[in-house]
């Protein structure tokens, strides 16, 4: 489920990779225009979400205006991982005077498997899941701006869940004995991450080669998360 409390940007509200072409954005927001605007659709309507996509729009469909945006989201994403890095560093060197020996490195082990390991594979189990359904639902009619606007929502779950996922992975560092485990989480997560953006192409584009490229991808992160739970059983 989406976080209630997640605050969209400007490309999640246009529904838009940040990656993509003026010509994309300007594509989506017209679409979304249409499926929100009470006037062309009464099932739909949703002022208060036309007043973000005006917002949005108003700052990506200009080129400096969108320029200065990617900036301050750049900032943004710099300041987060300096926190986290020095949060990282913090905590290994917390790990370092204090390493586990004997007993107190089993209960470094079962902290670890509790804290990290049953999240992680809860999140990922949540996600590899659930594509199958999806992609039937919008094979039914792939150019319905109804069925791509639940894609796309499922698409920003799967975004919301990822990120719980790798900030429960960063929270700990994992034991020793378990480094293959926490290898095999770190590509299934990589993997989950690739195929969420390579699907999102699809609504742009209407190309059944980003939906095939996507699948793919995550039955790449199934086939990891397959080992990750071996490795612990």
């Amino acid at each position: 489920m989406v976080d209630s409390k997640h605050v969209s940007n400007h490309y999640e509200t246009l529904k838009v990779n940040p990656n993509a072409s003026q010509a994309e954005i300007k594509q989506s927001y017209r679409r979304l225009v249409k499926l929100f605007h009470p006037d062309s659709n009464q099932e739909t309507a949703d002022k208060e979400q036309i007043i973000r996509i005006n917002a949005a729009y108003e700052v990506l469909g200009d080129s400096q205006n969108r320029h200065s945006y990617d900036q301050k989201l750049q900032e943004d994403s710099q300041k987060f991982q300096s926190n986290y890095q020095q949060r990282t560093a913090s905590a290994q060197k917390r790990y370092q005077t204090t390493r586990p020996t004997g007993r107190d490195a089993d209960e470094h082990v079962e902290a670890w498997l509790r804290l990290v390991y049953q999240p992680v594979n809860d999140l990922l189990d949540n996600i590899l899941n659930s594509l199958e359904d999806q992609i039937e639902q919008l094979a039914a009619d792939p150019f319905d701006d109804e069925l791509l606007e639940e894609f796309q929502e499922y698409l920003n779950a799967c975004r919301d869940d990822l990120k719980q996922a790798q900030l429960a992975f960063r929270s700990l560092p994992n034991p020793p004995s378990l480094a293959k485990t926490a290898a095999y989480i770190y590509h299934s997560l990589s993997q989950v991450a690739d195929g969420i953006e390579e699907l999102a192409y699809f609504p742009l584009s209407y190309d059944e080669r980003h939906l095939h490229t996507g699948q793919e991808l995550f039955r790449i992160a199934t086939r990891l998360h397959y080992e990750v739970q071996e490795s612990v059983s």
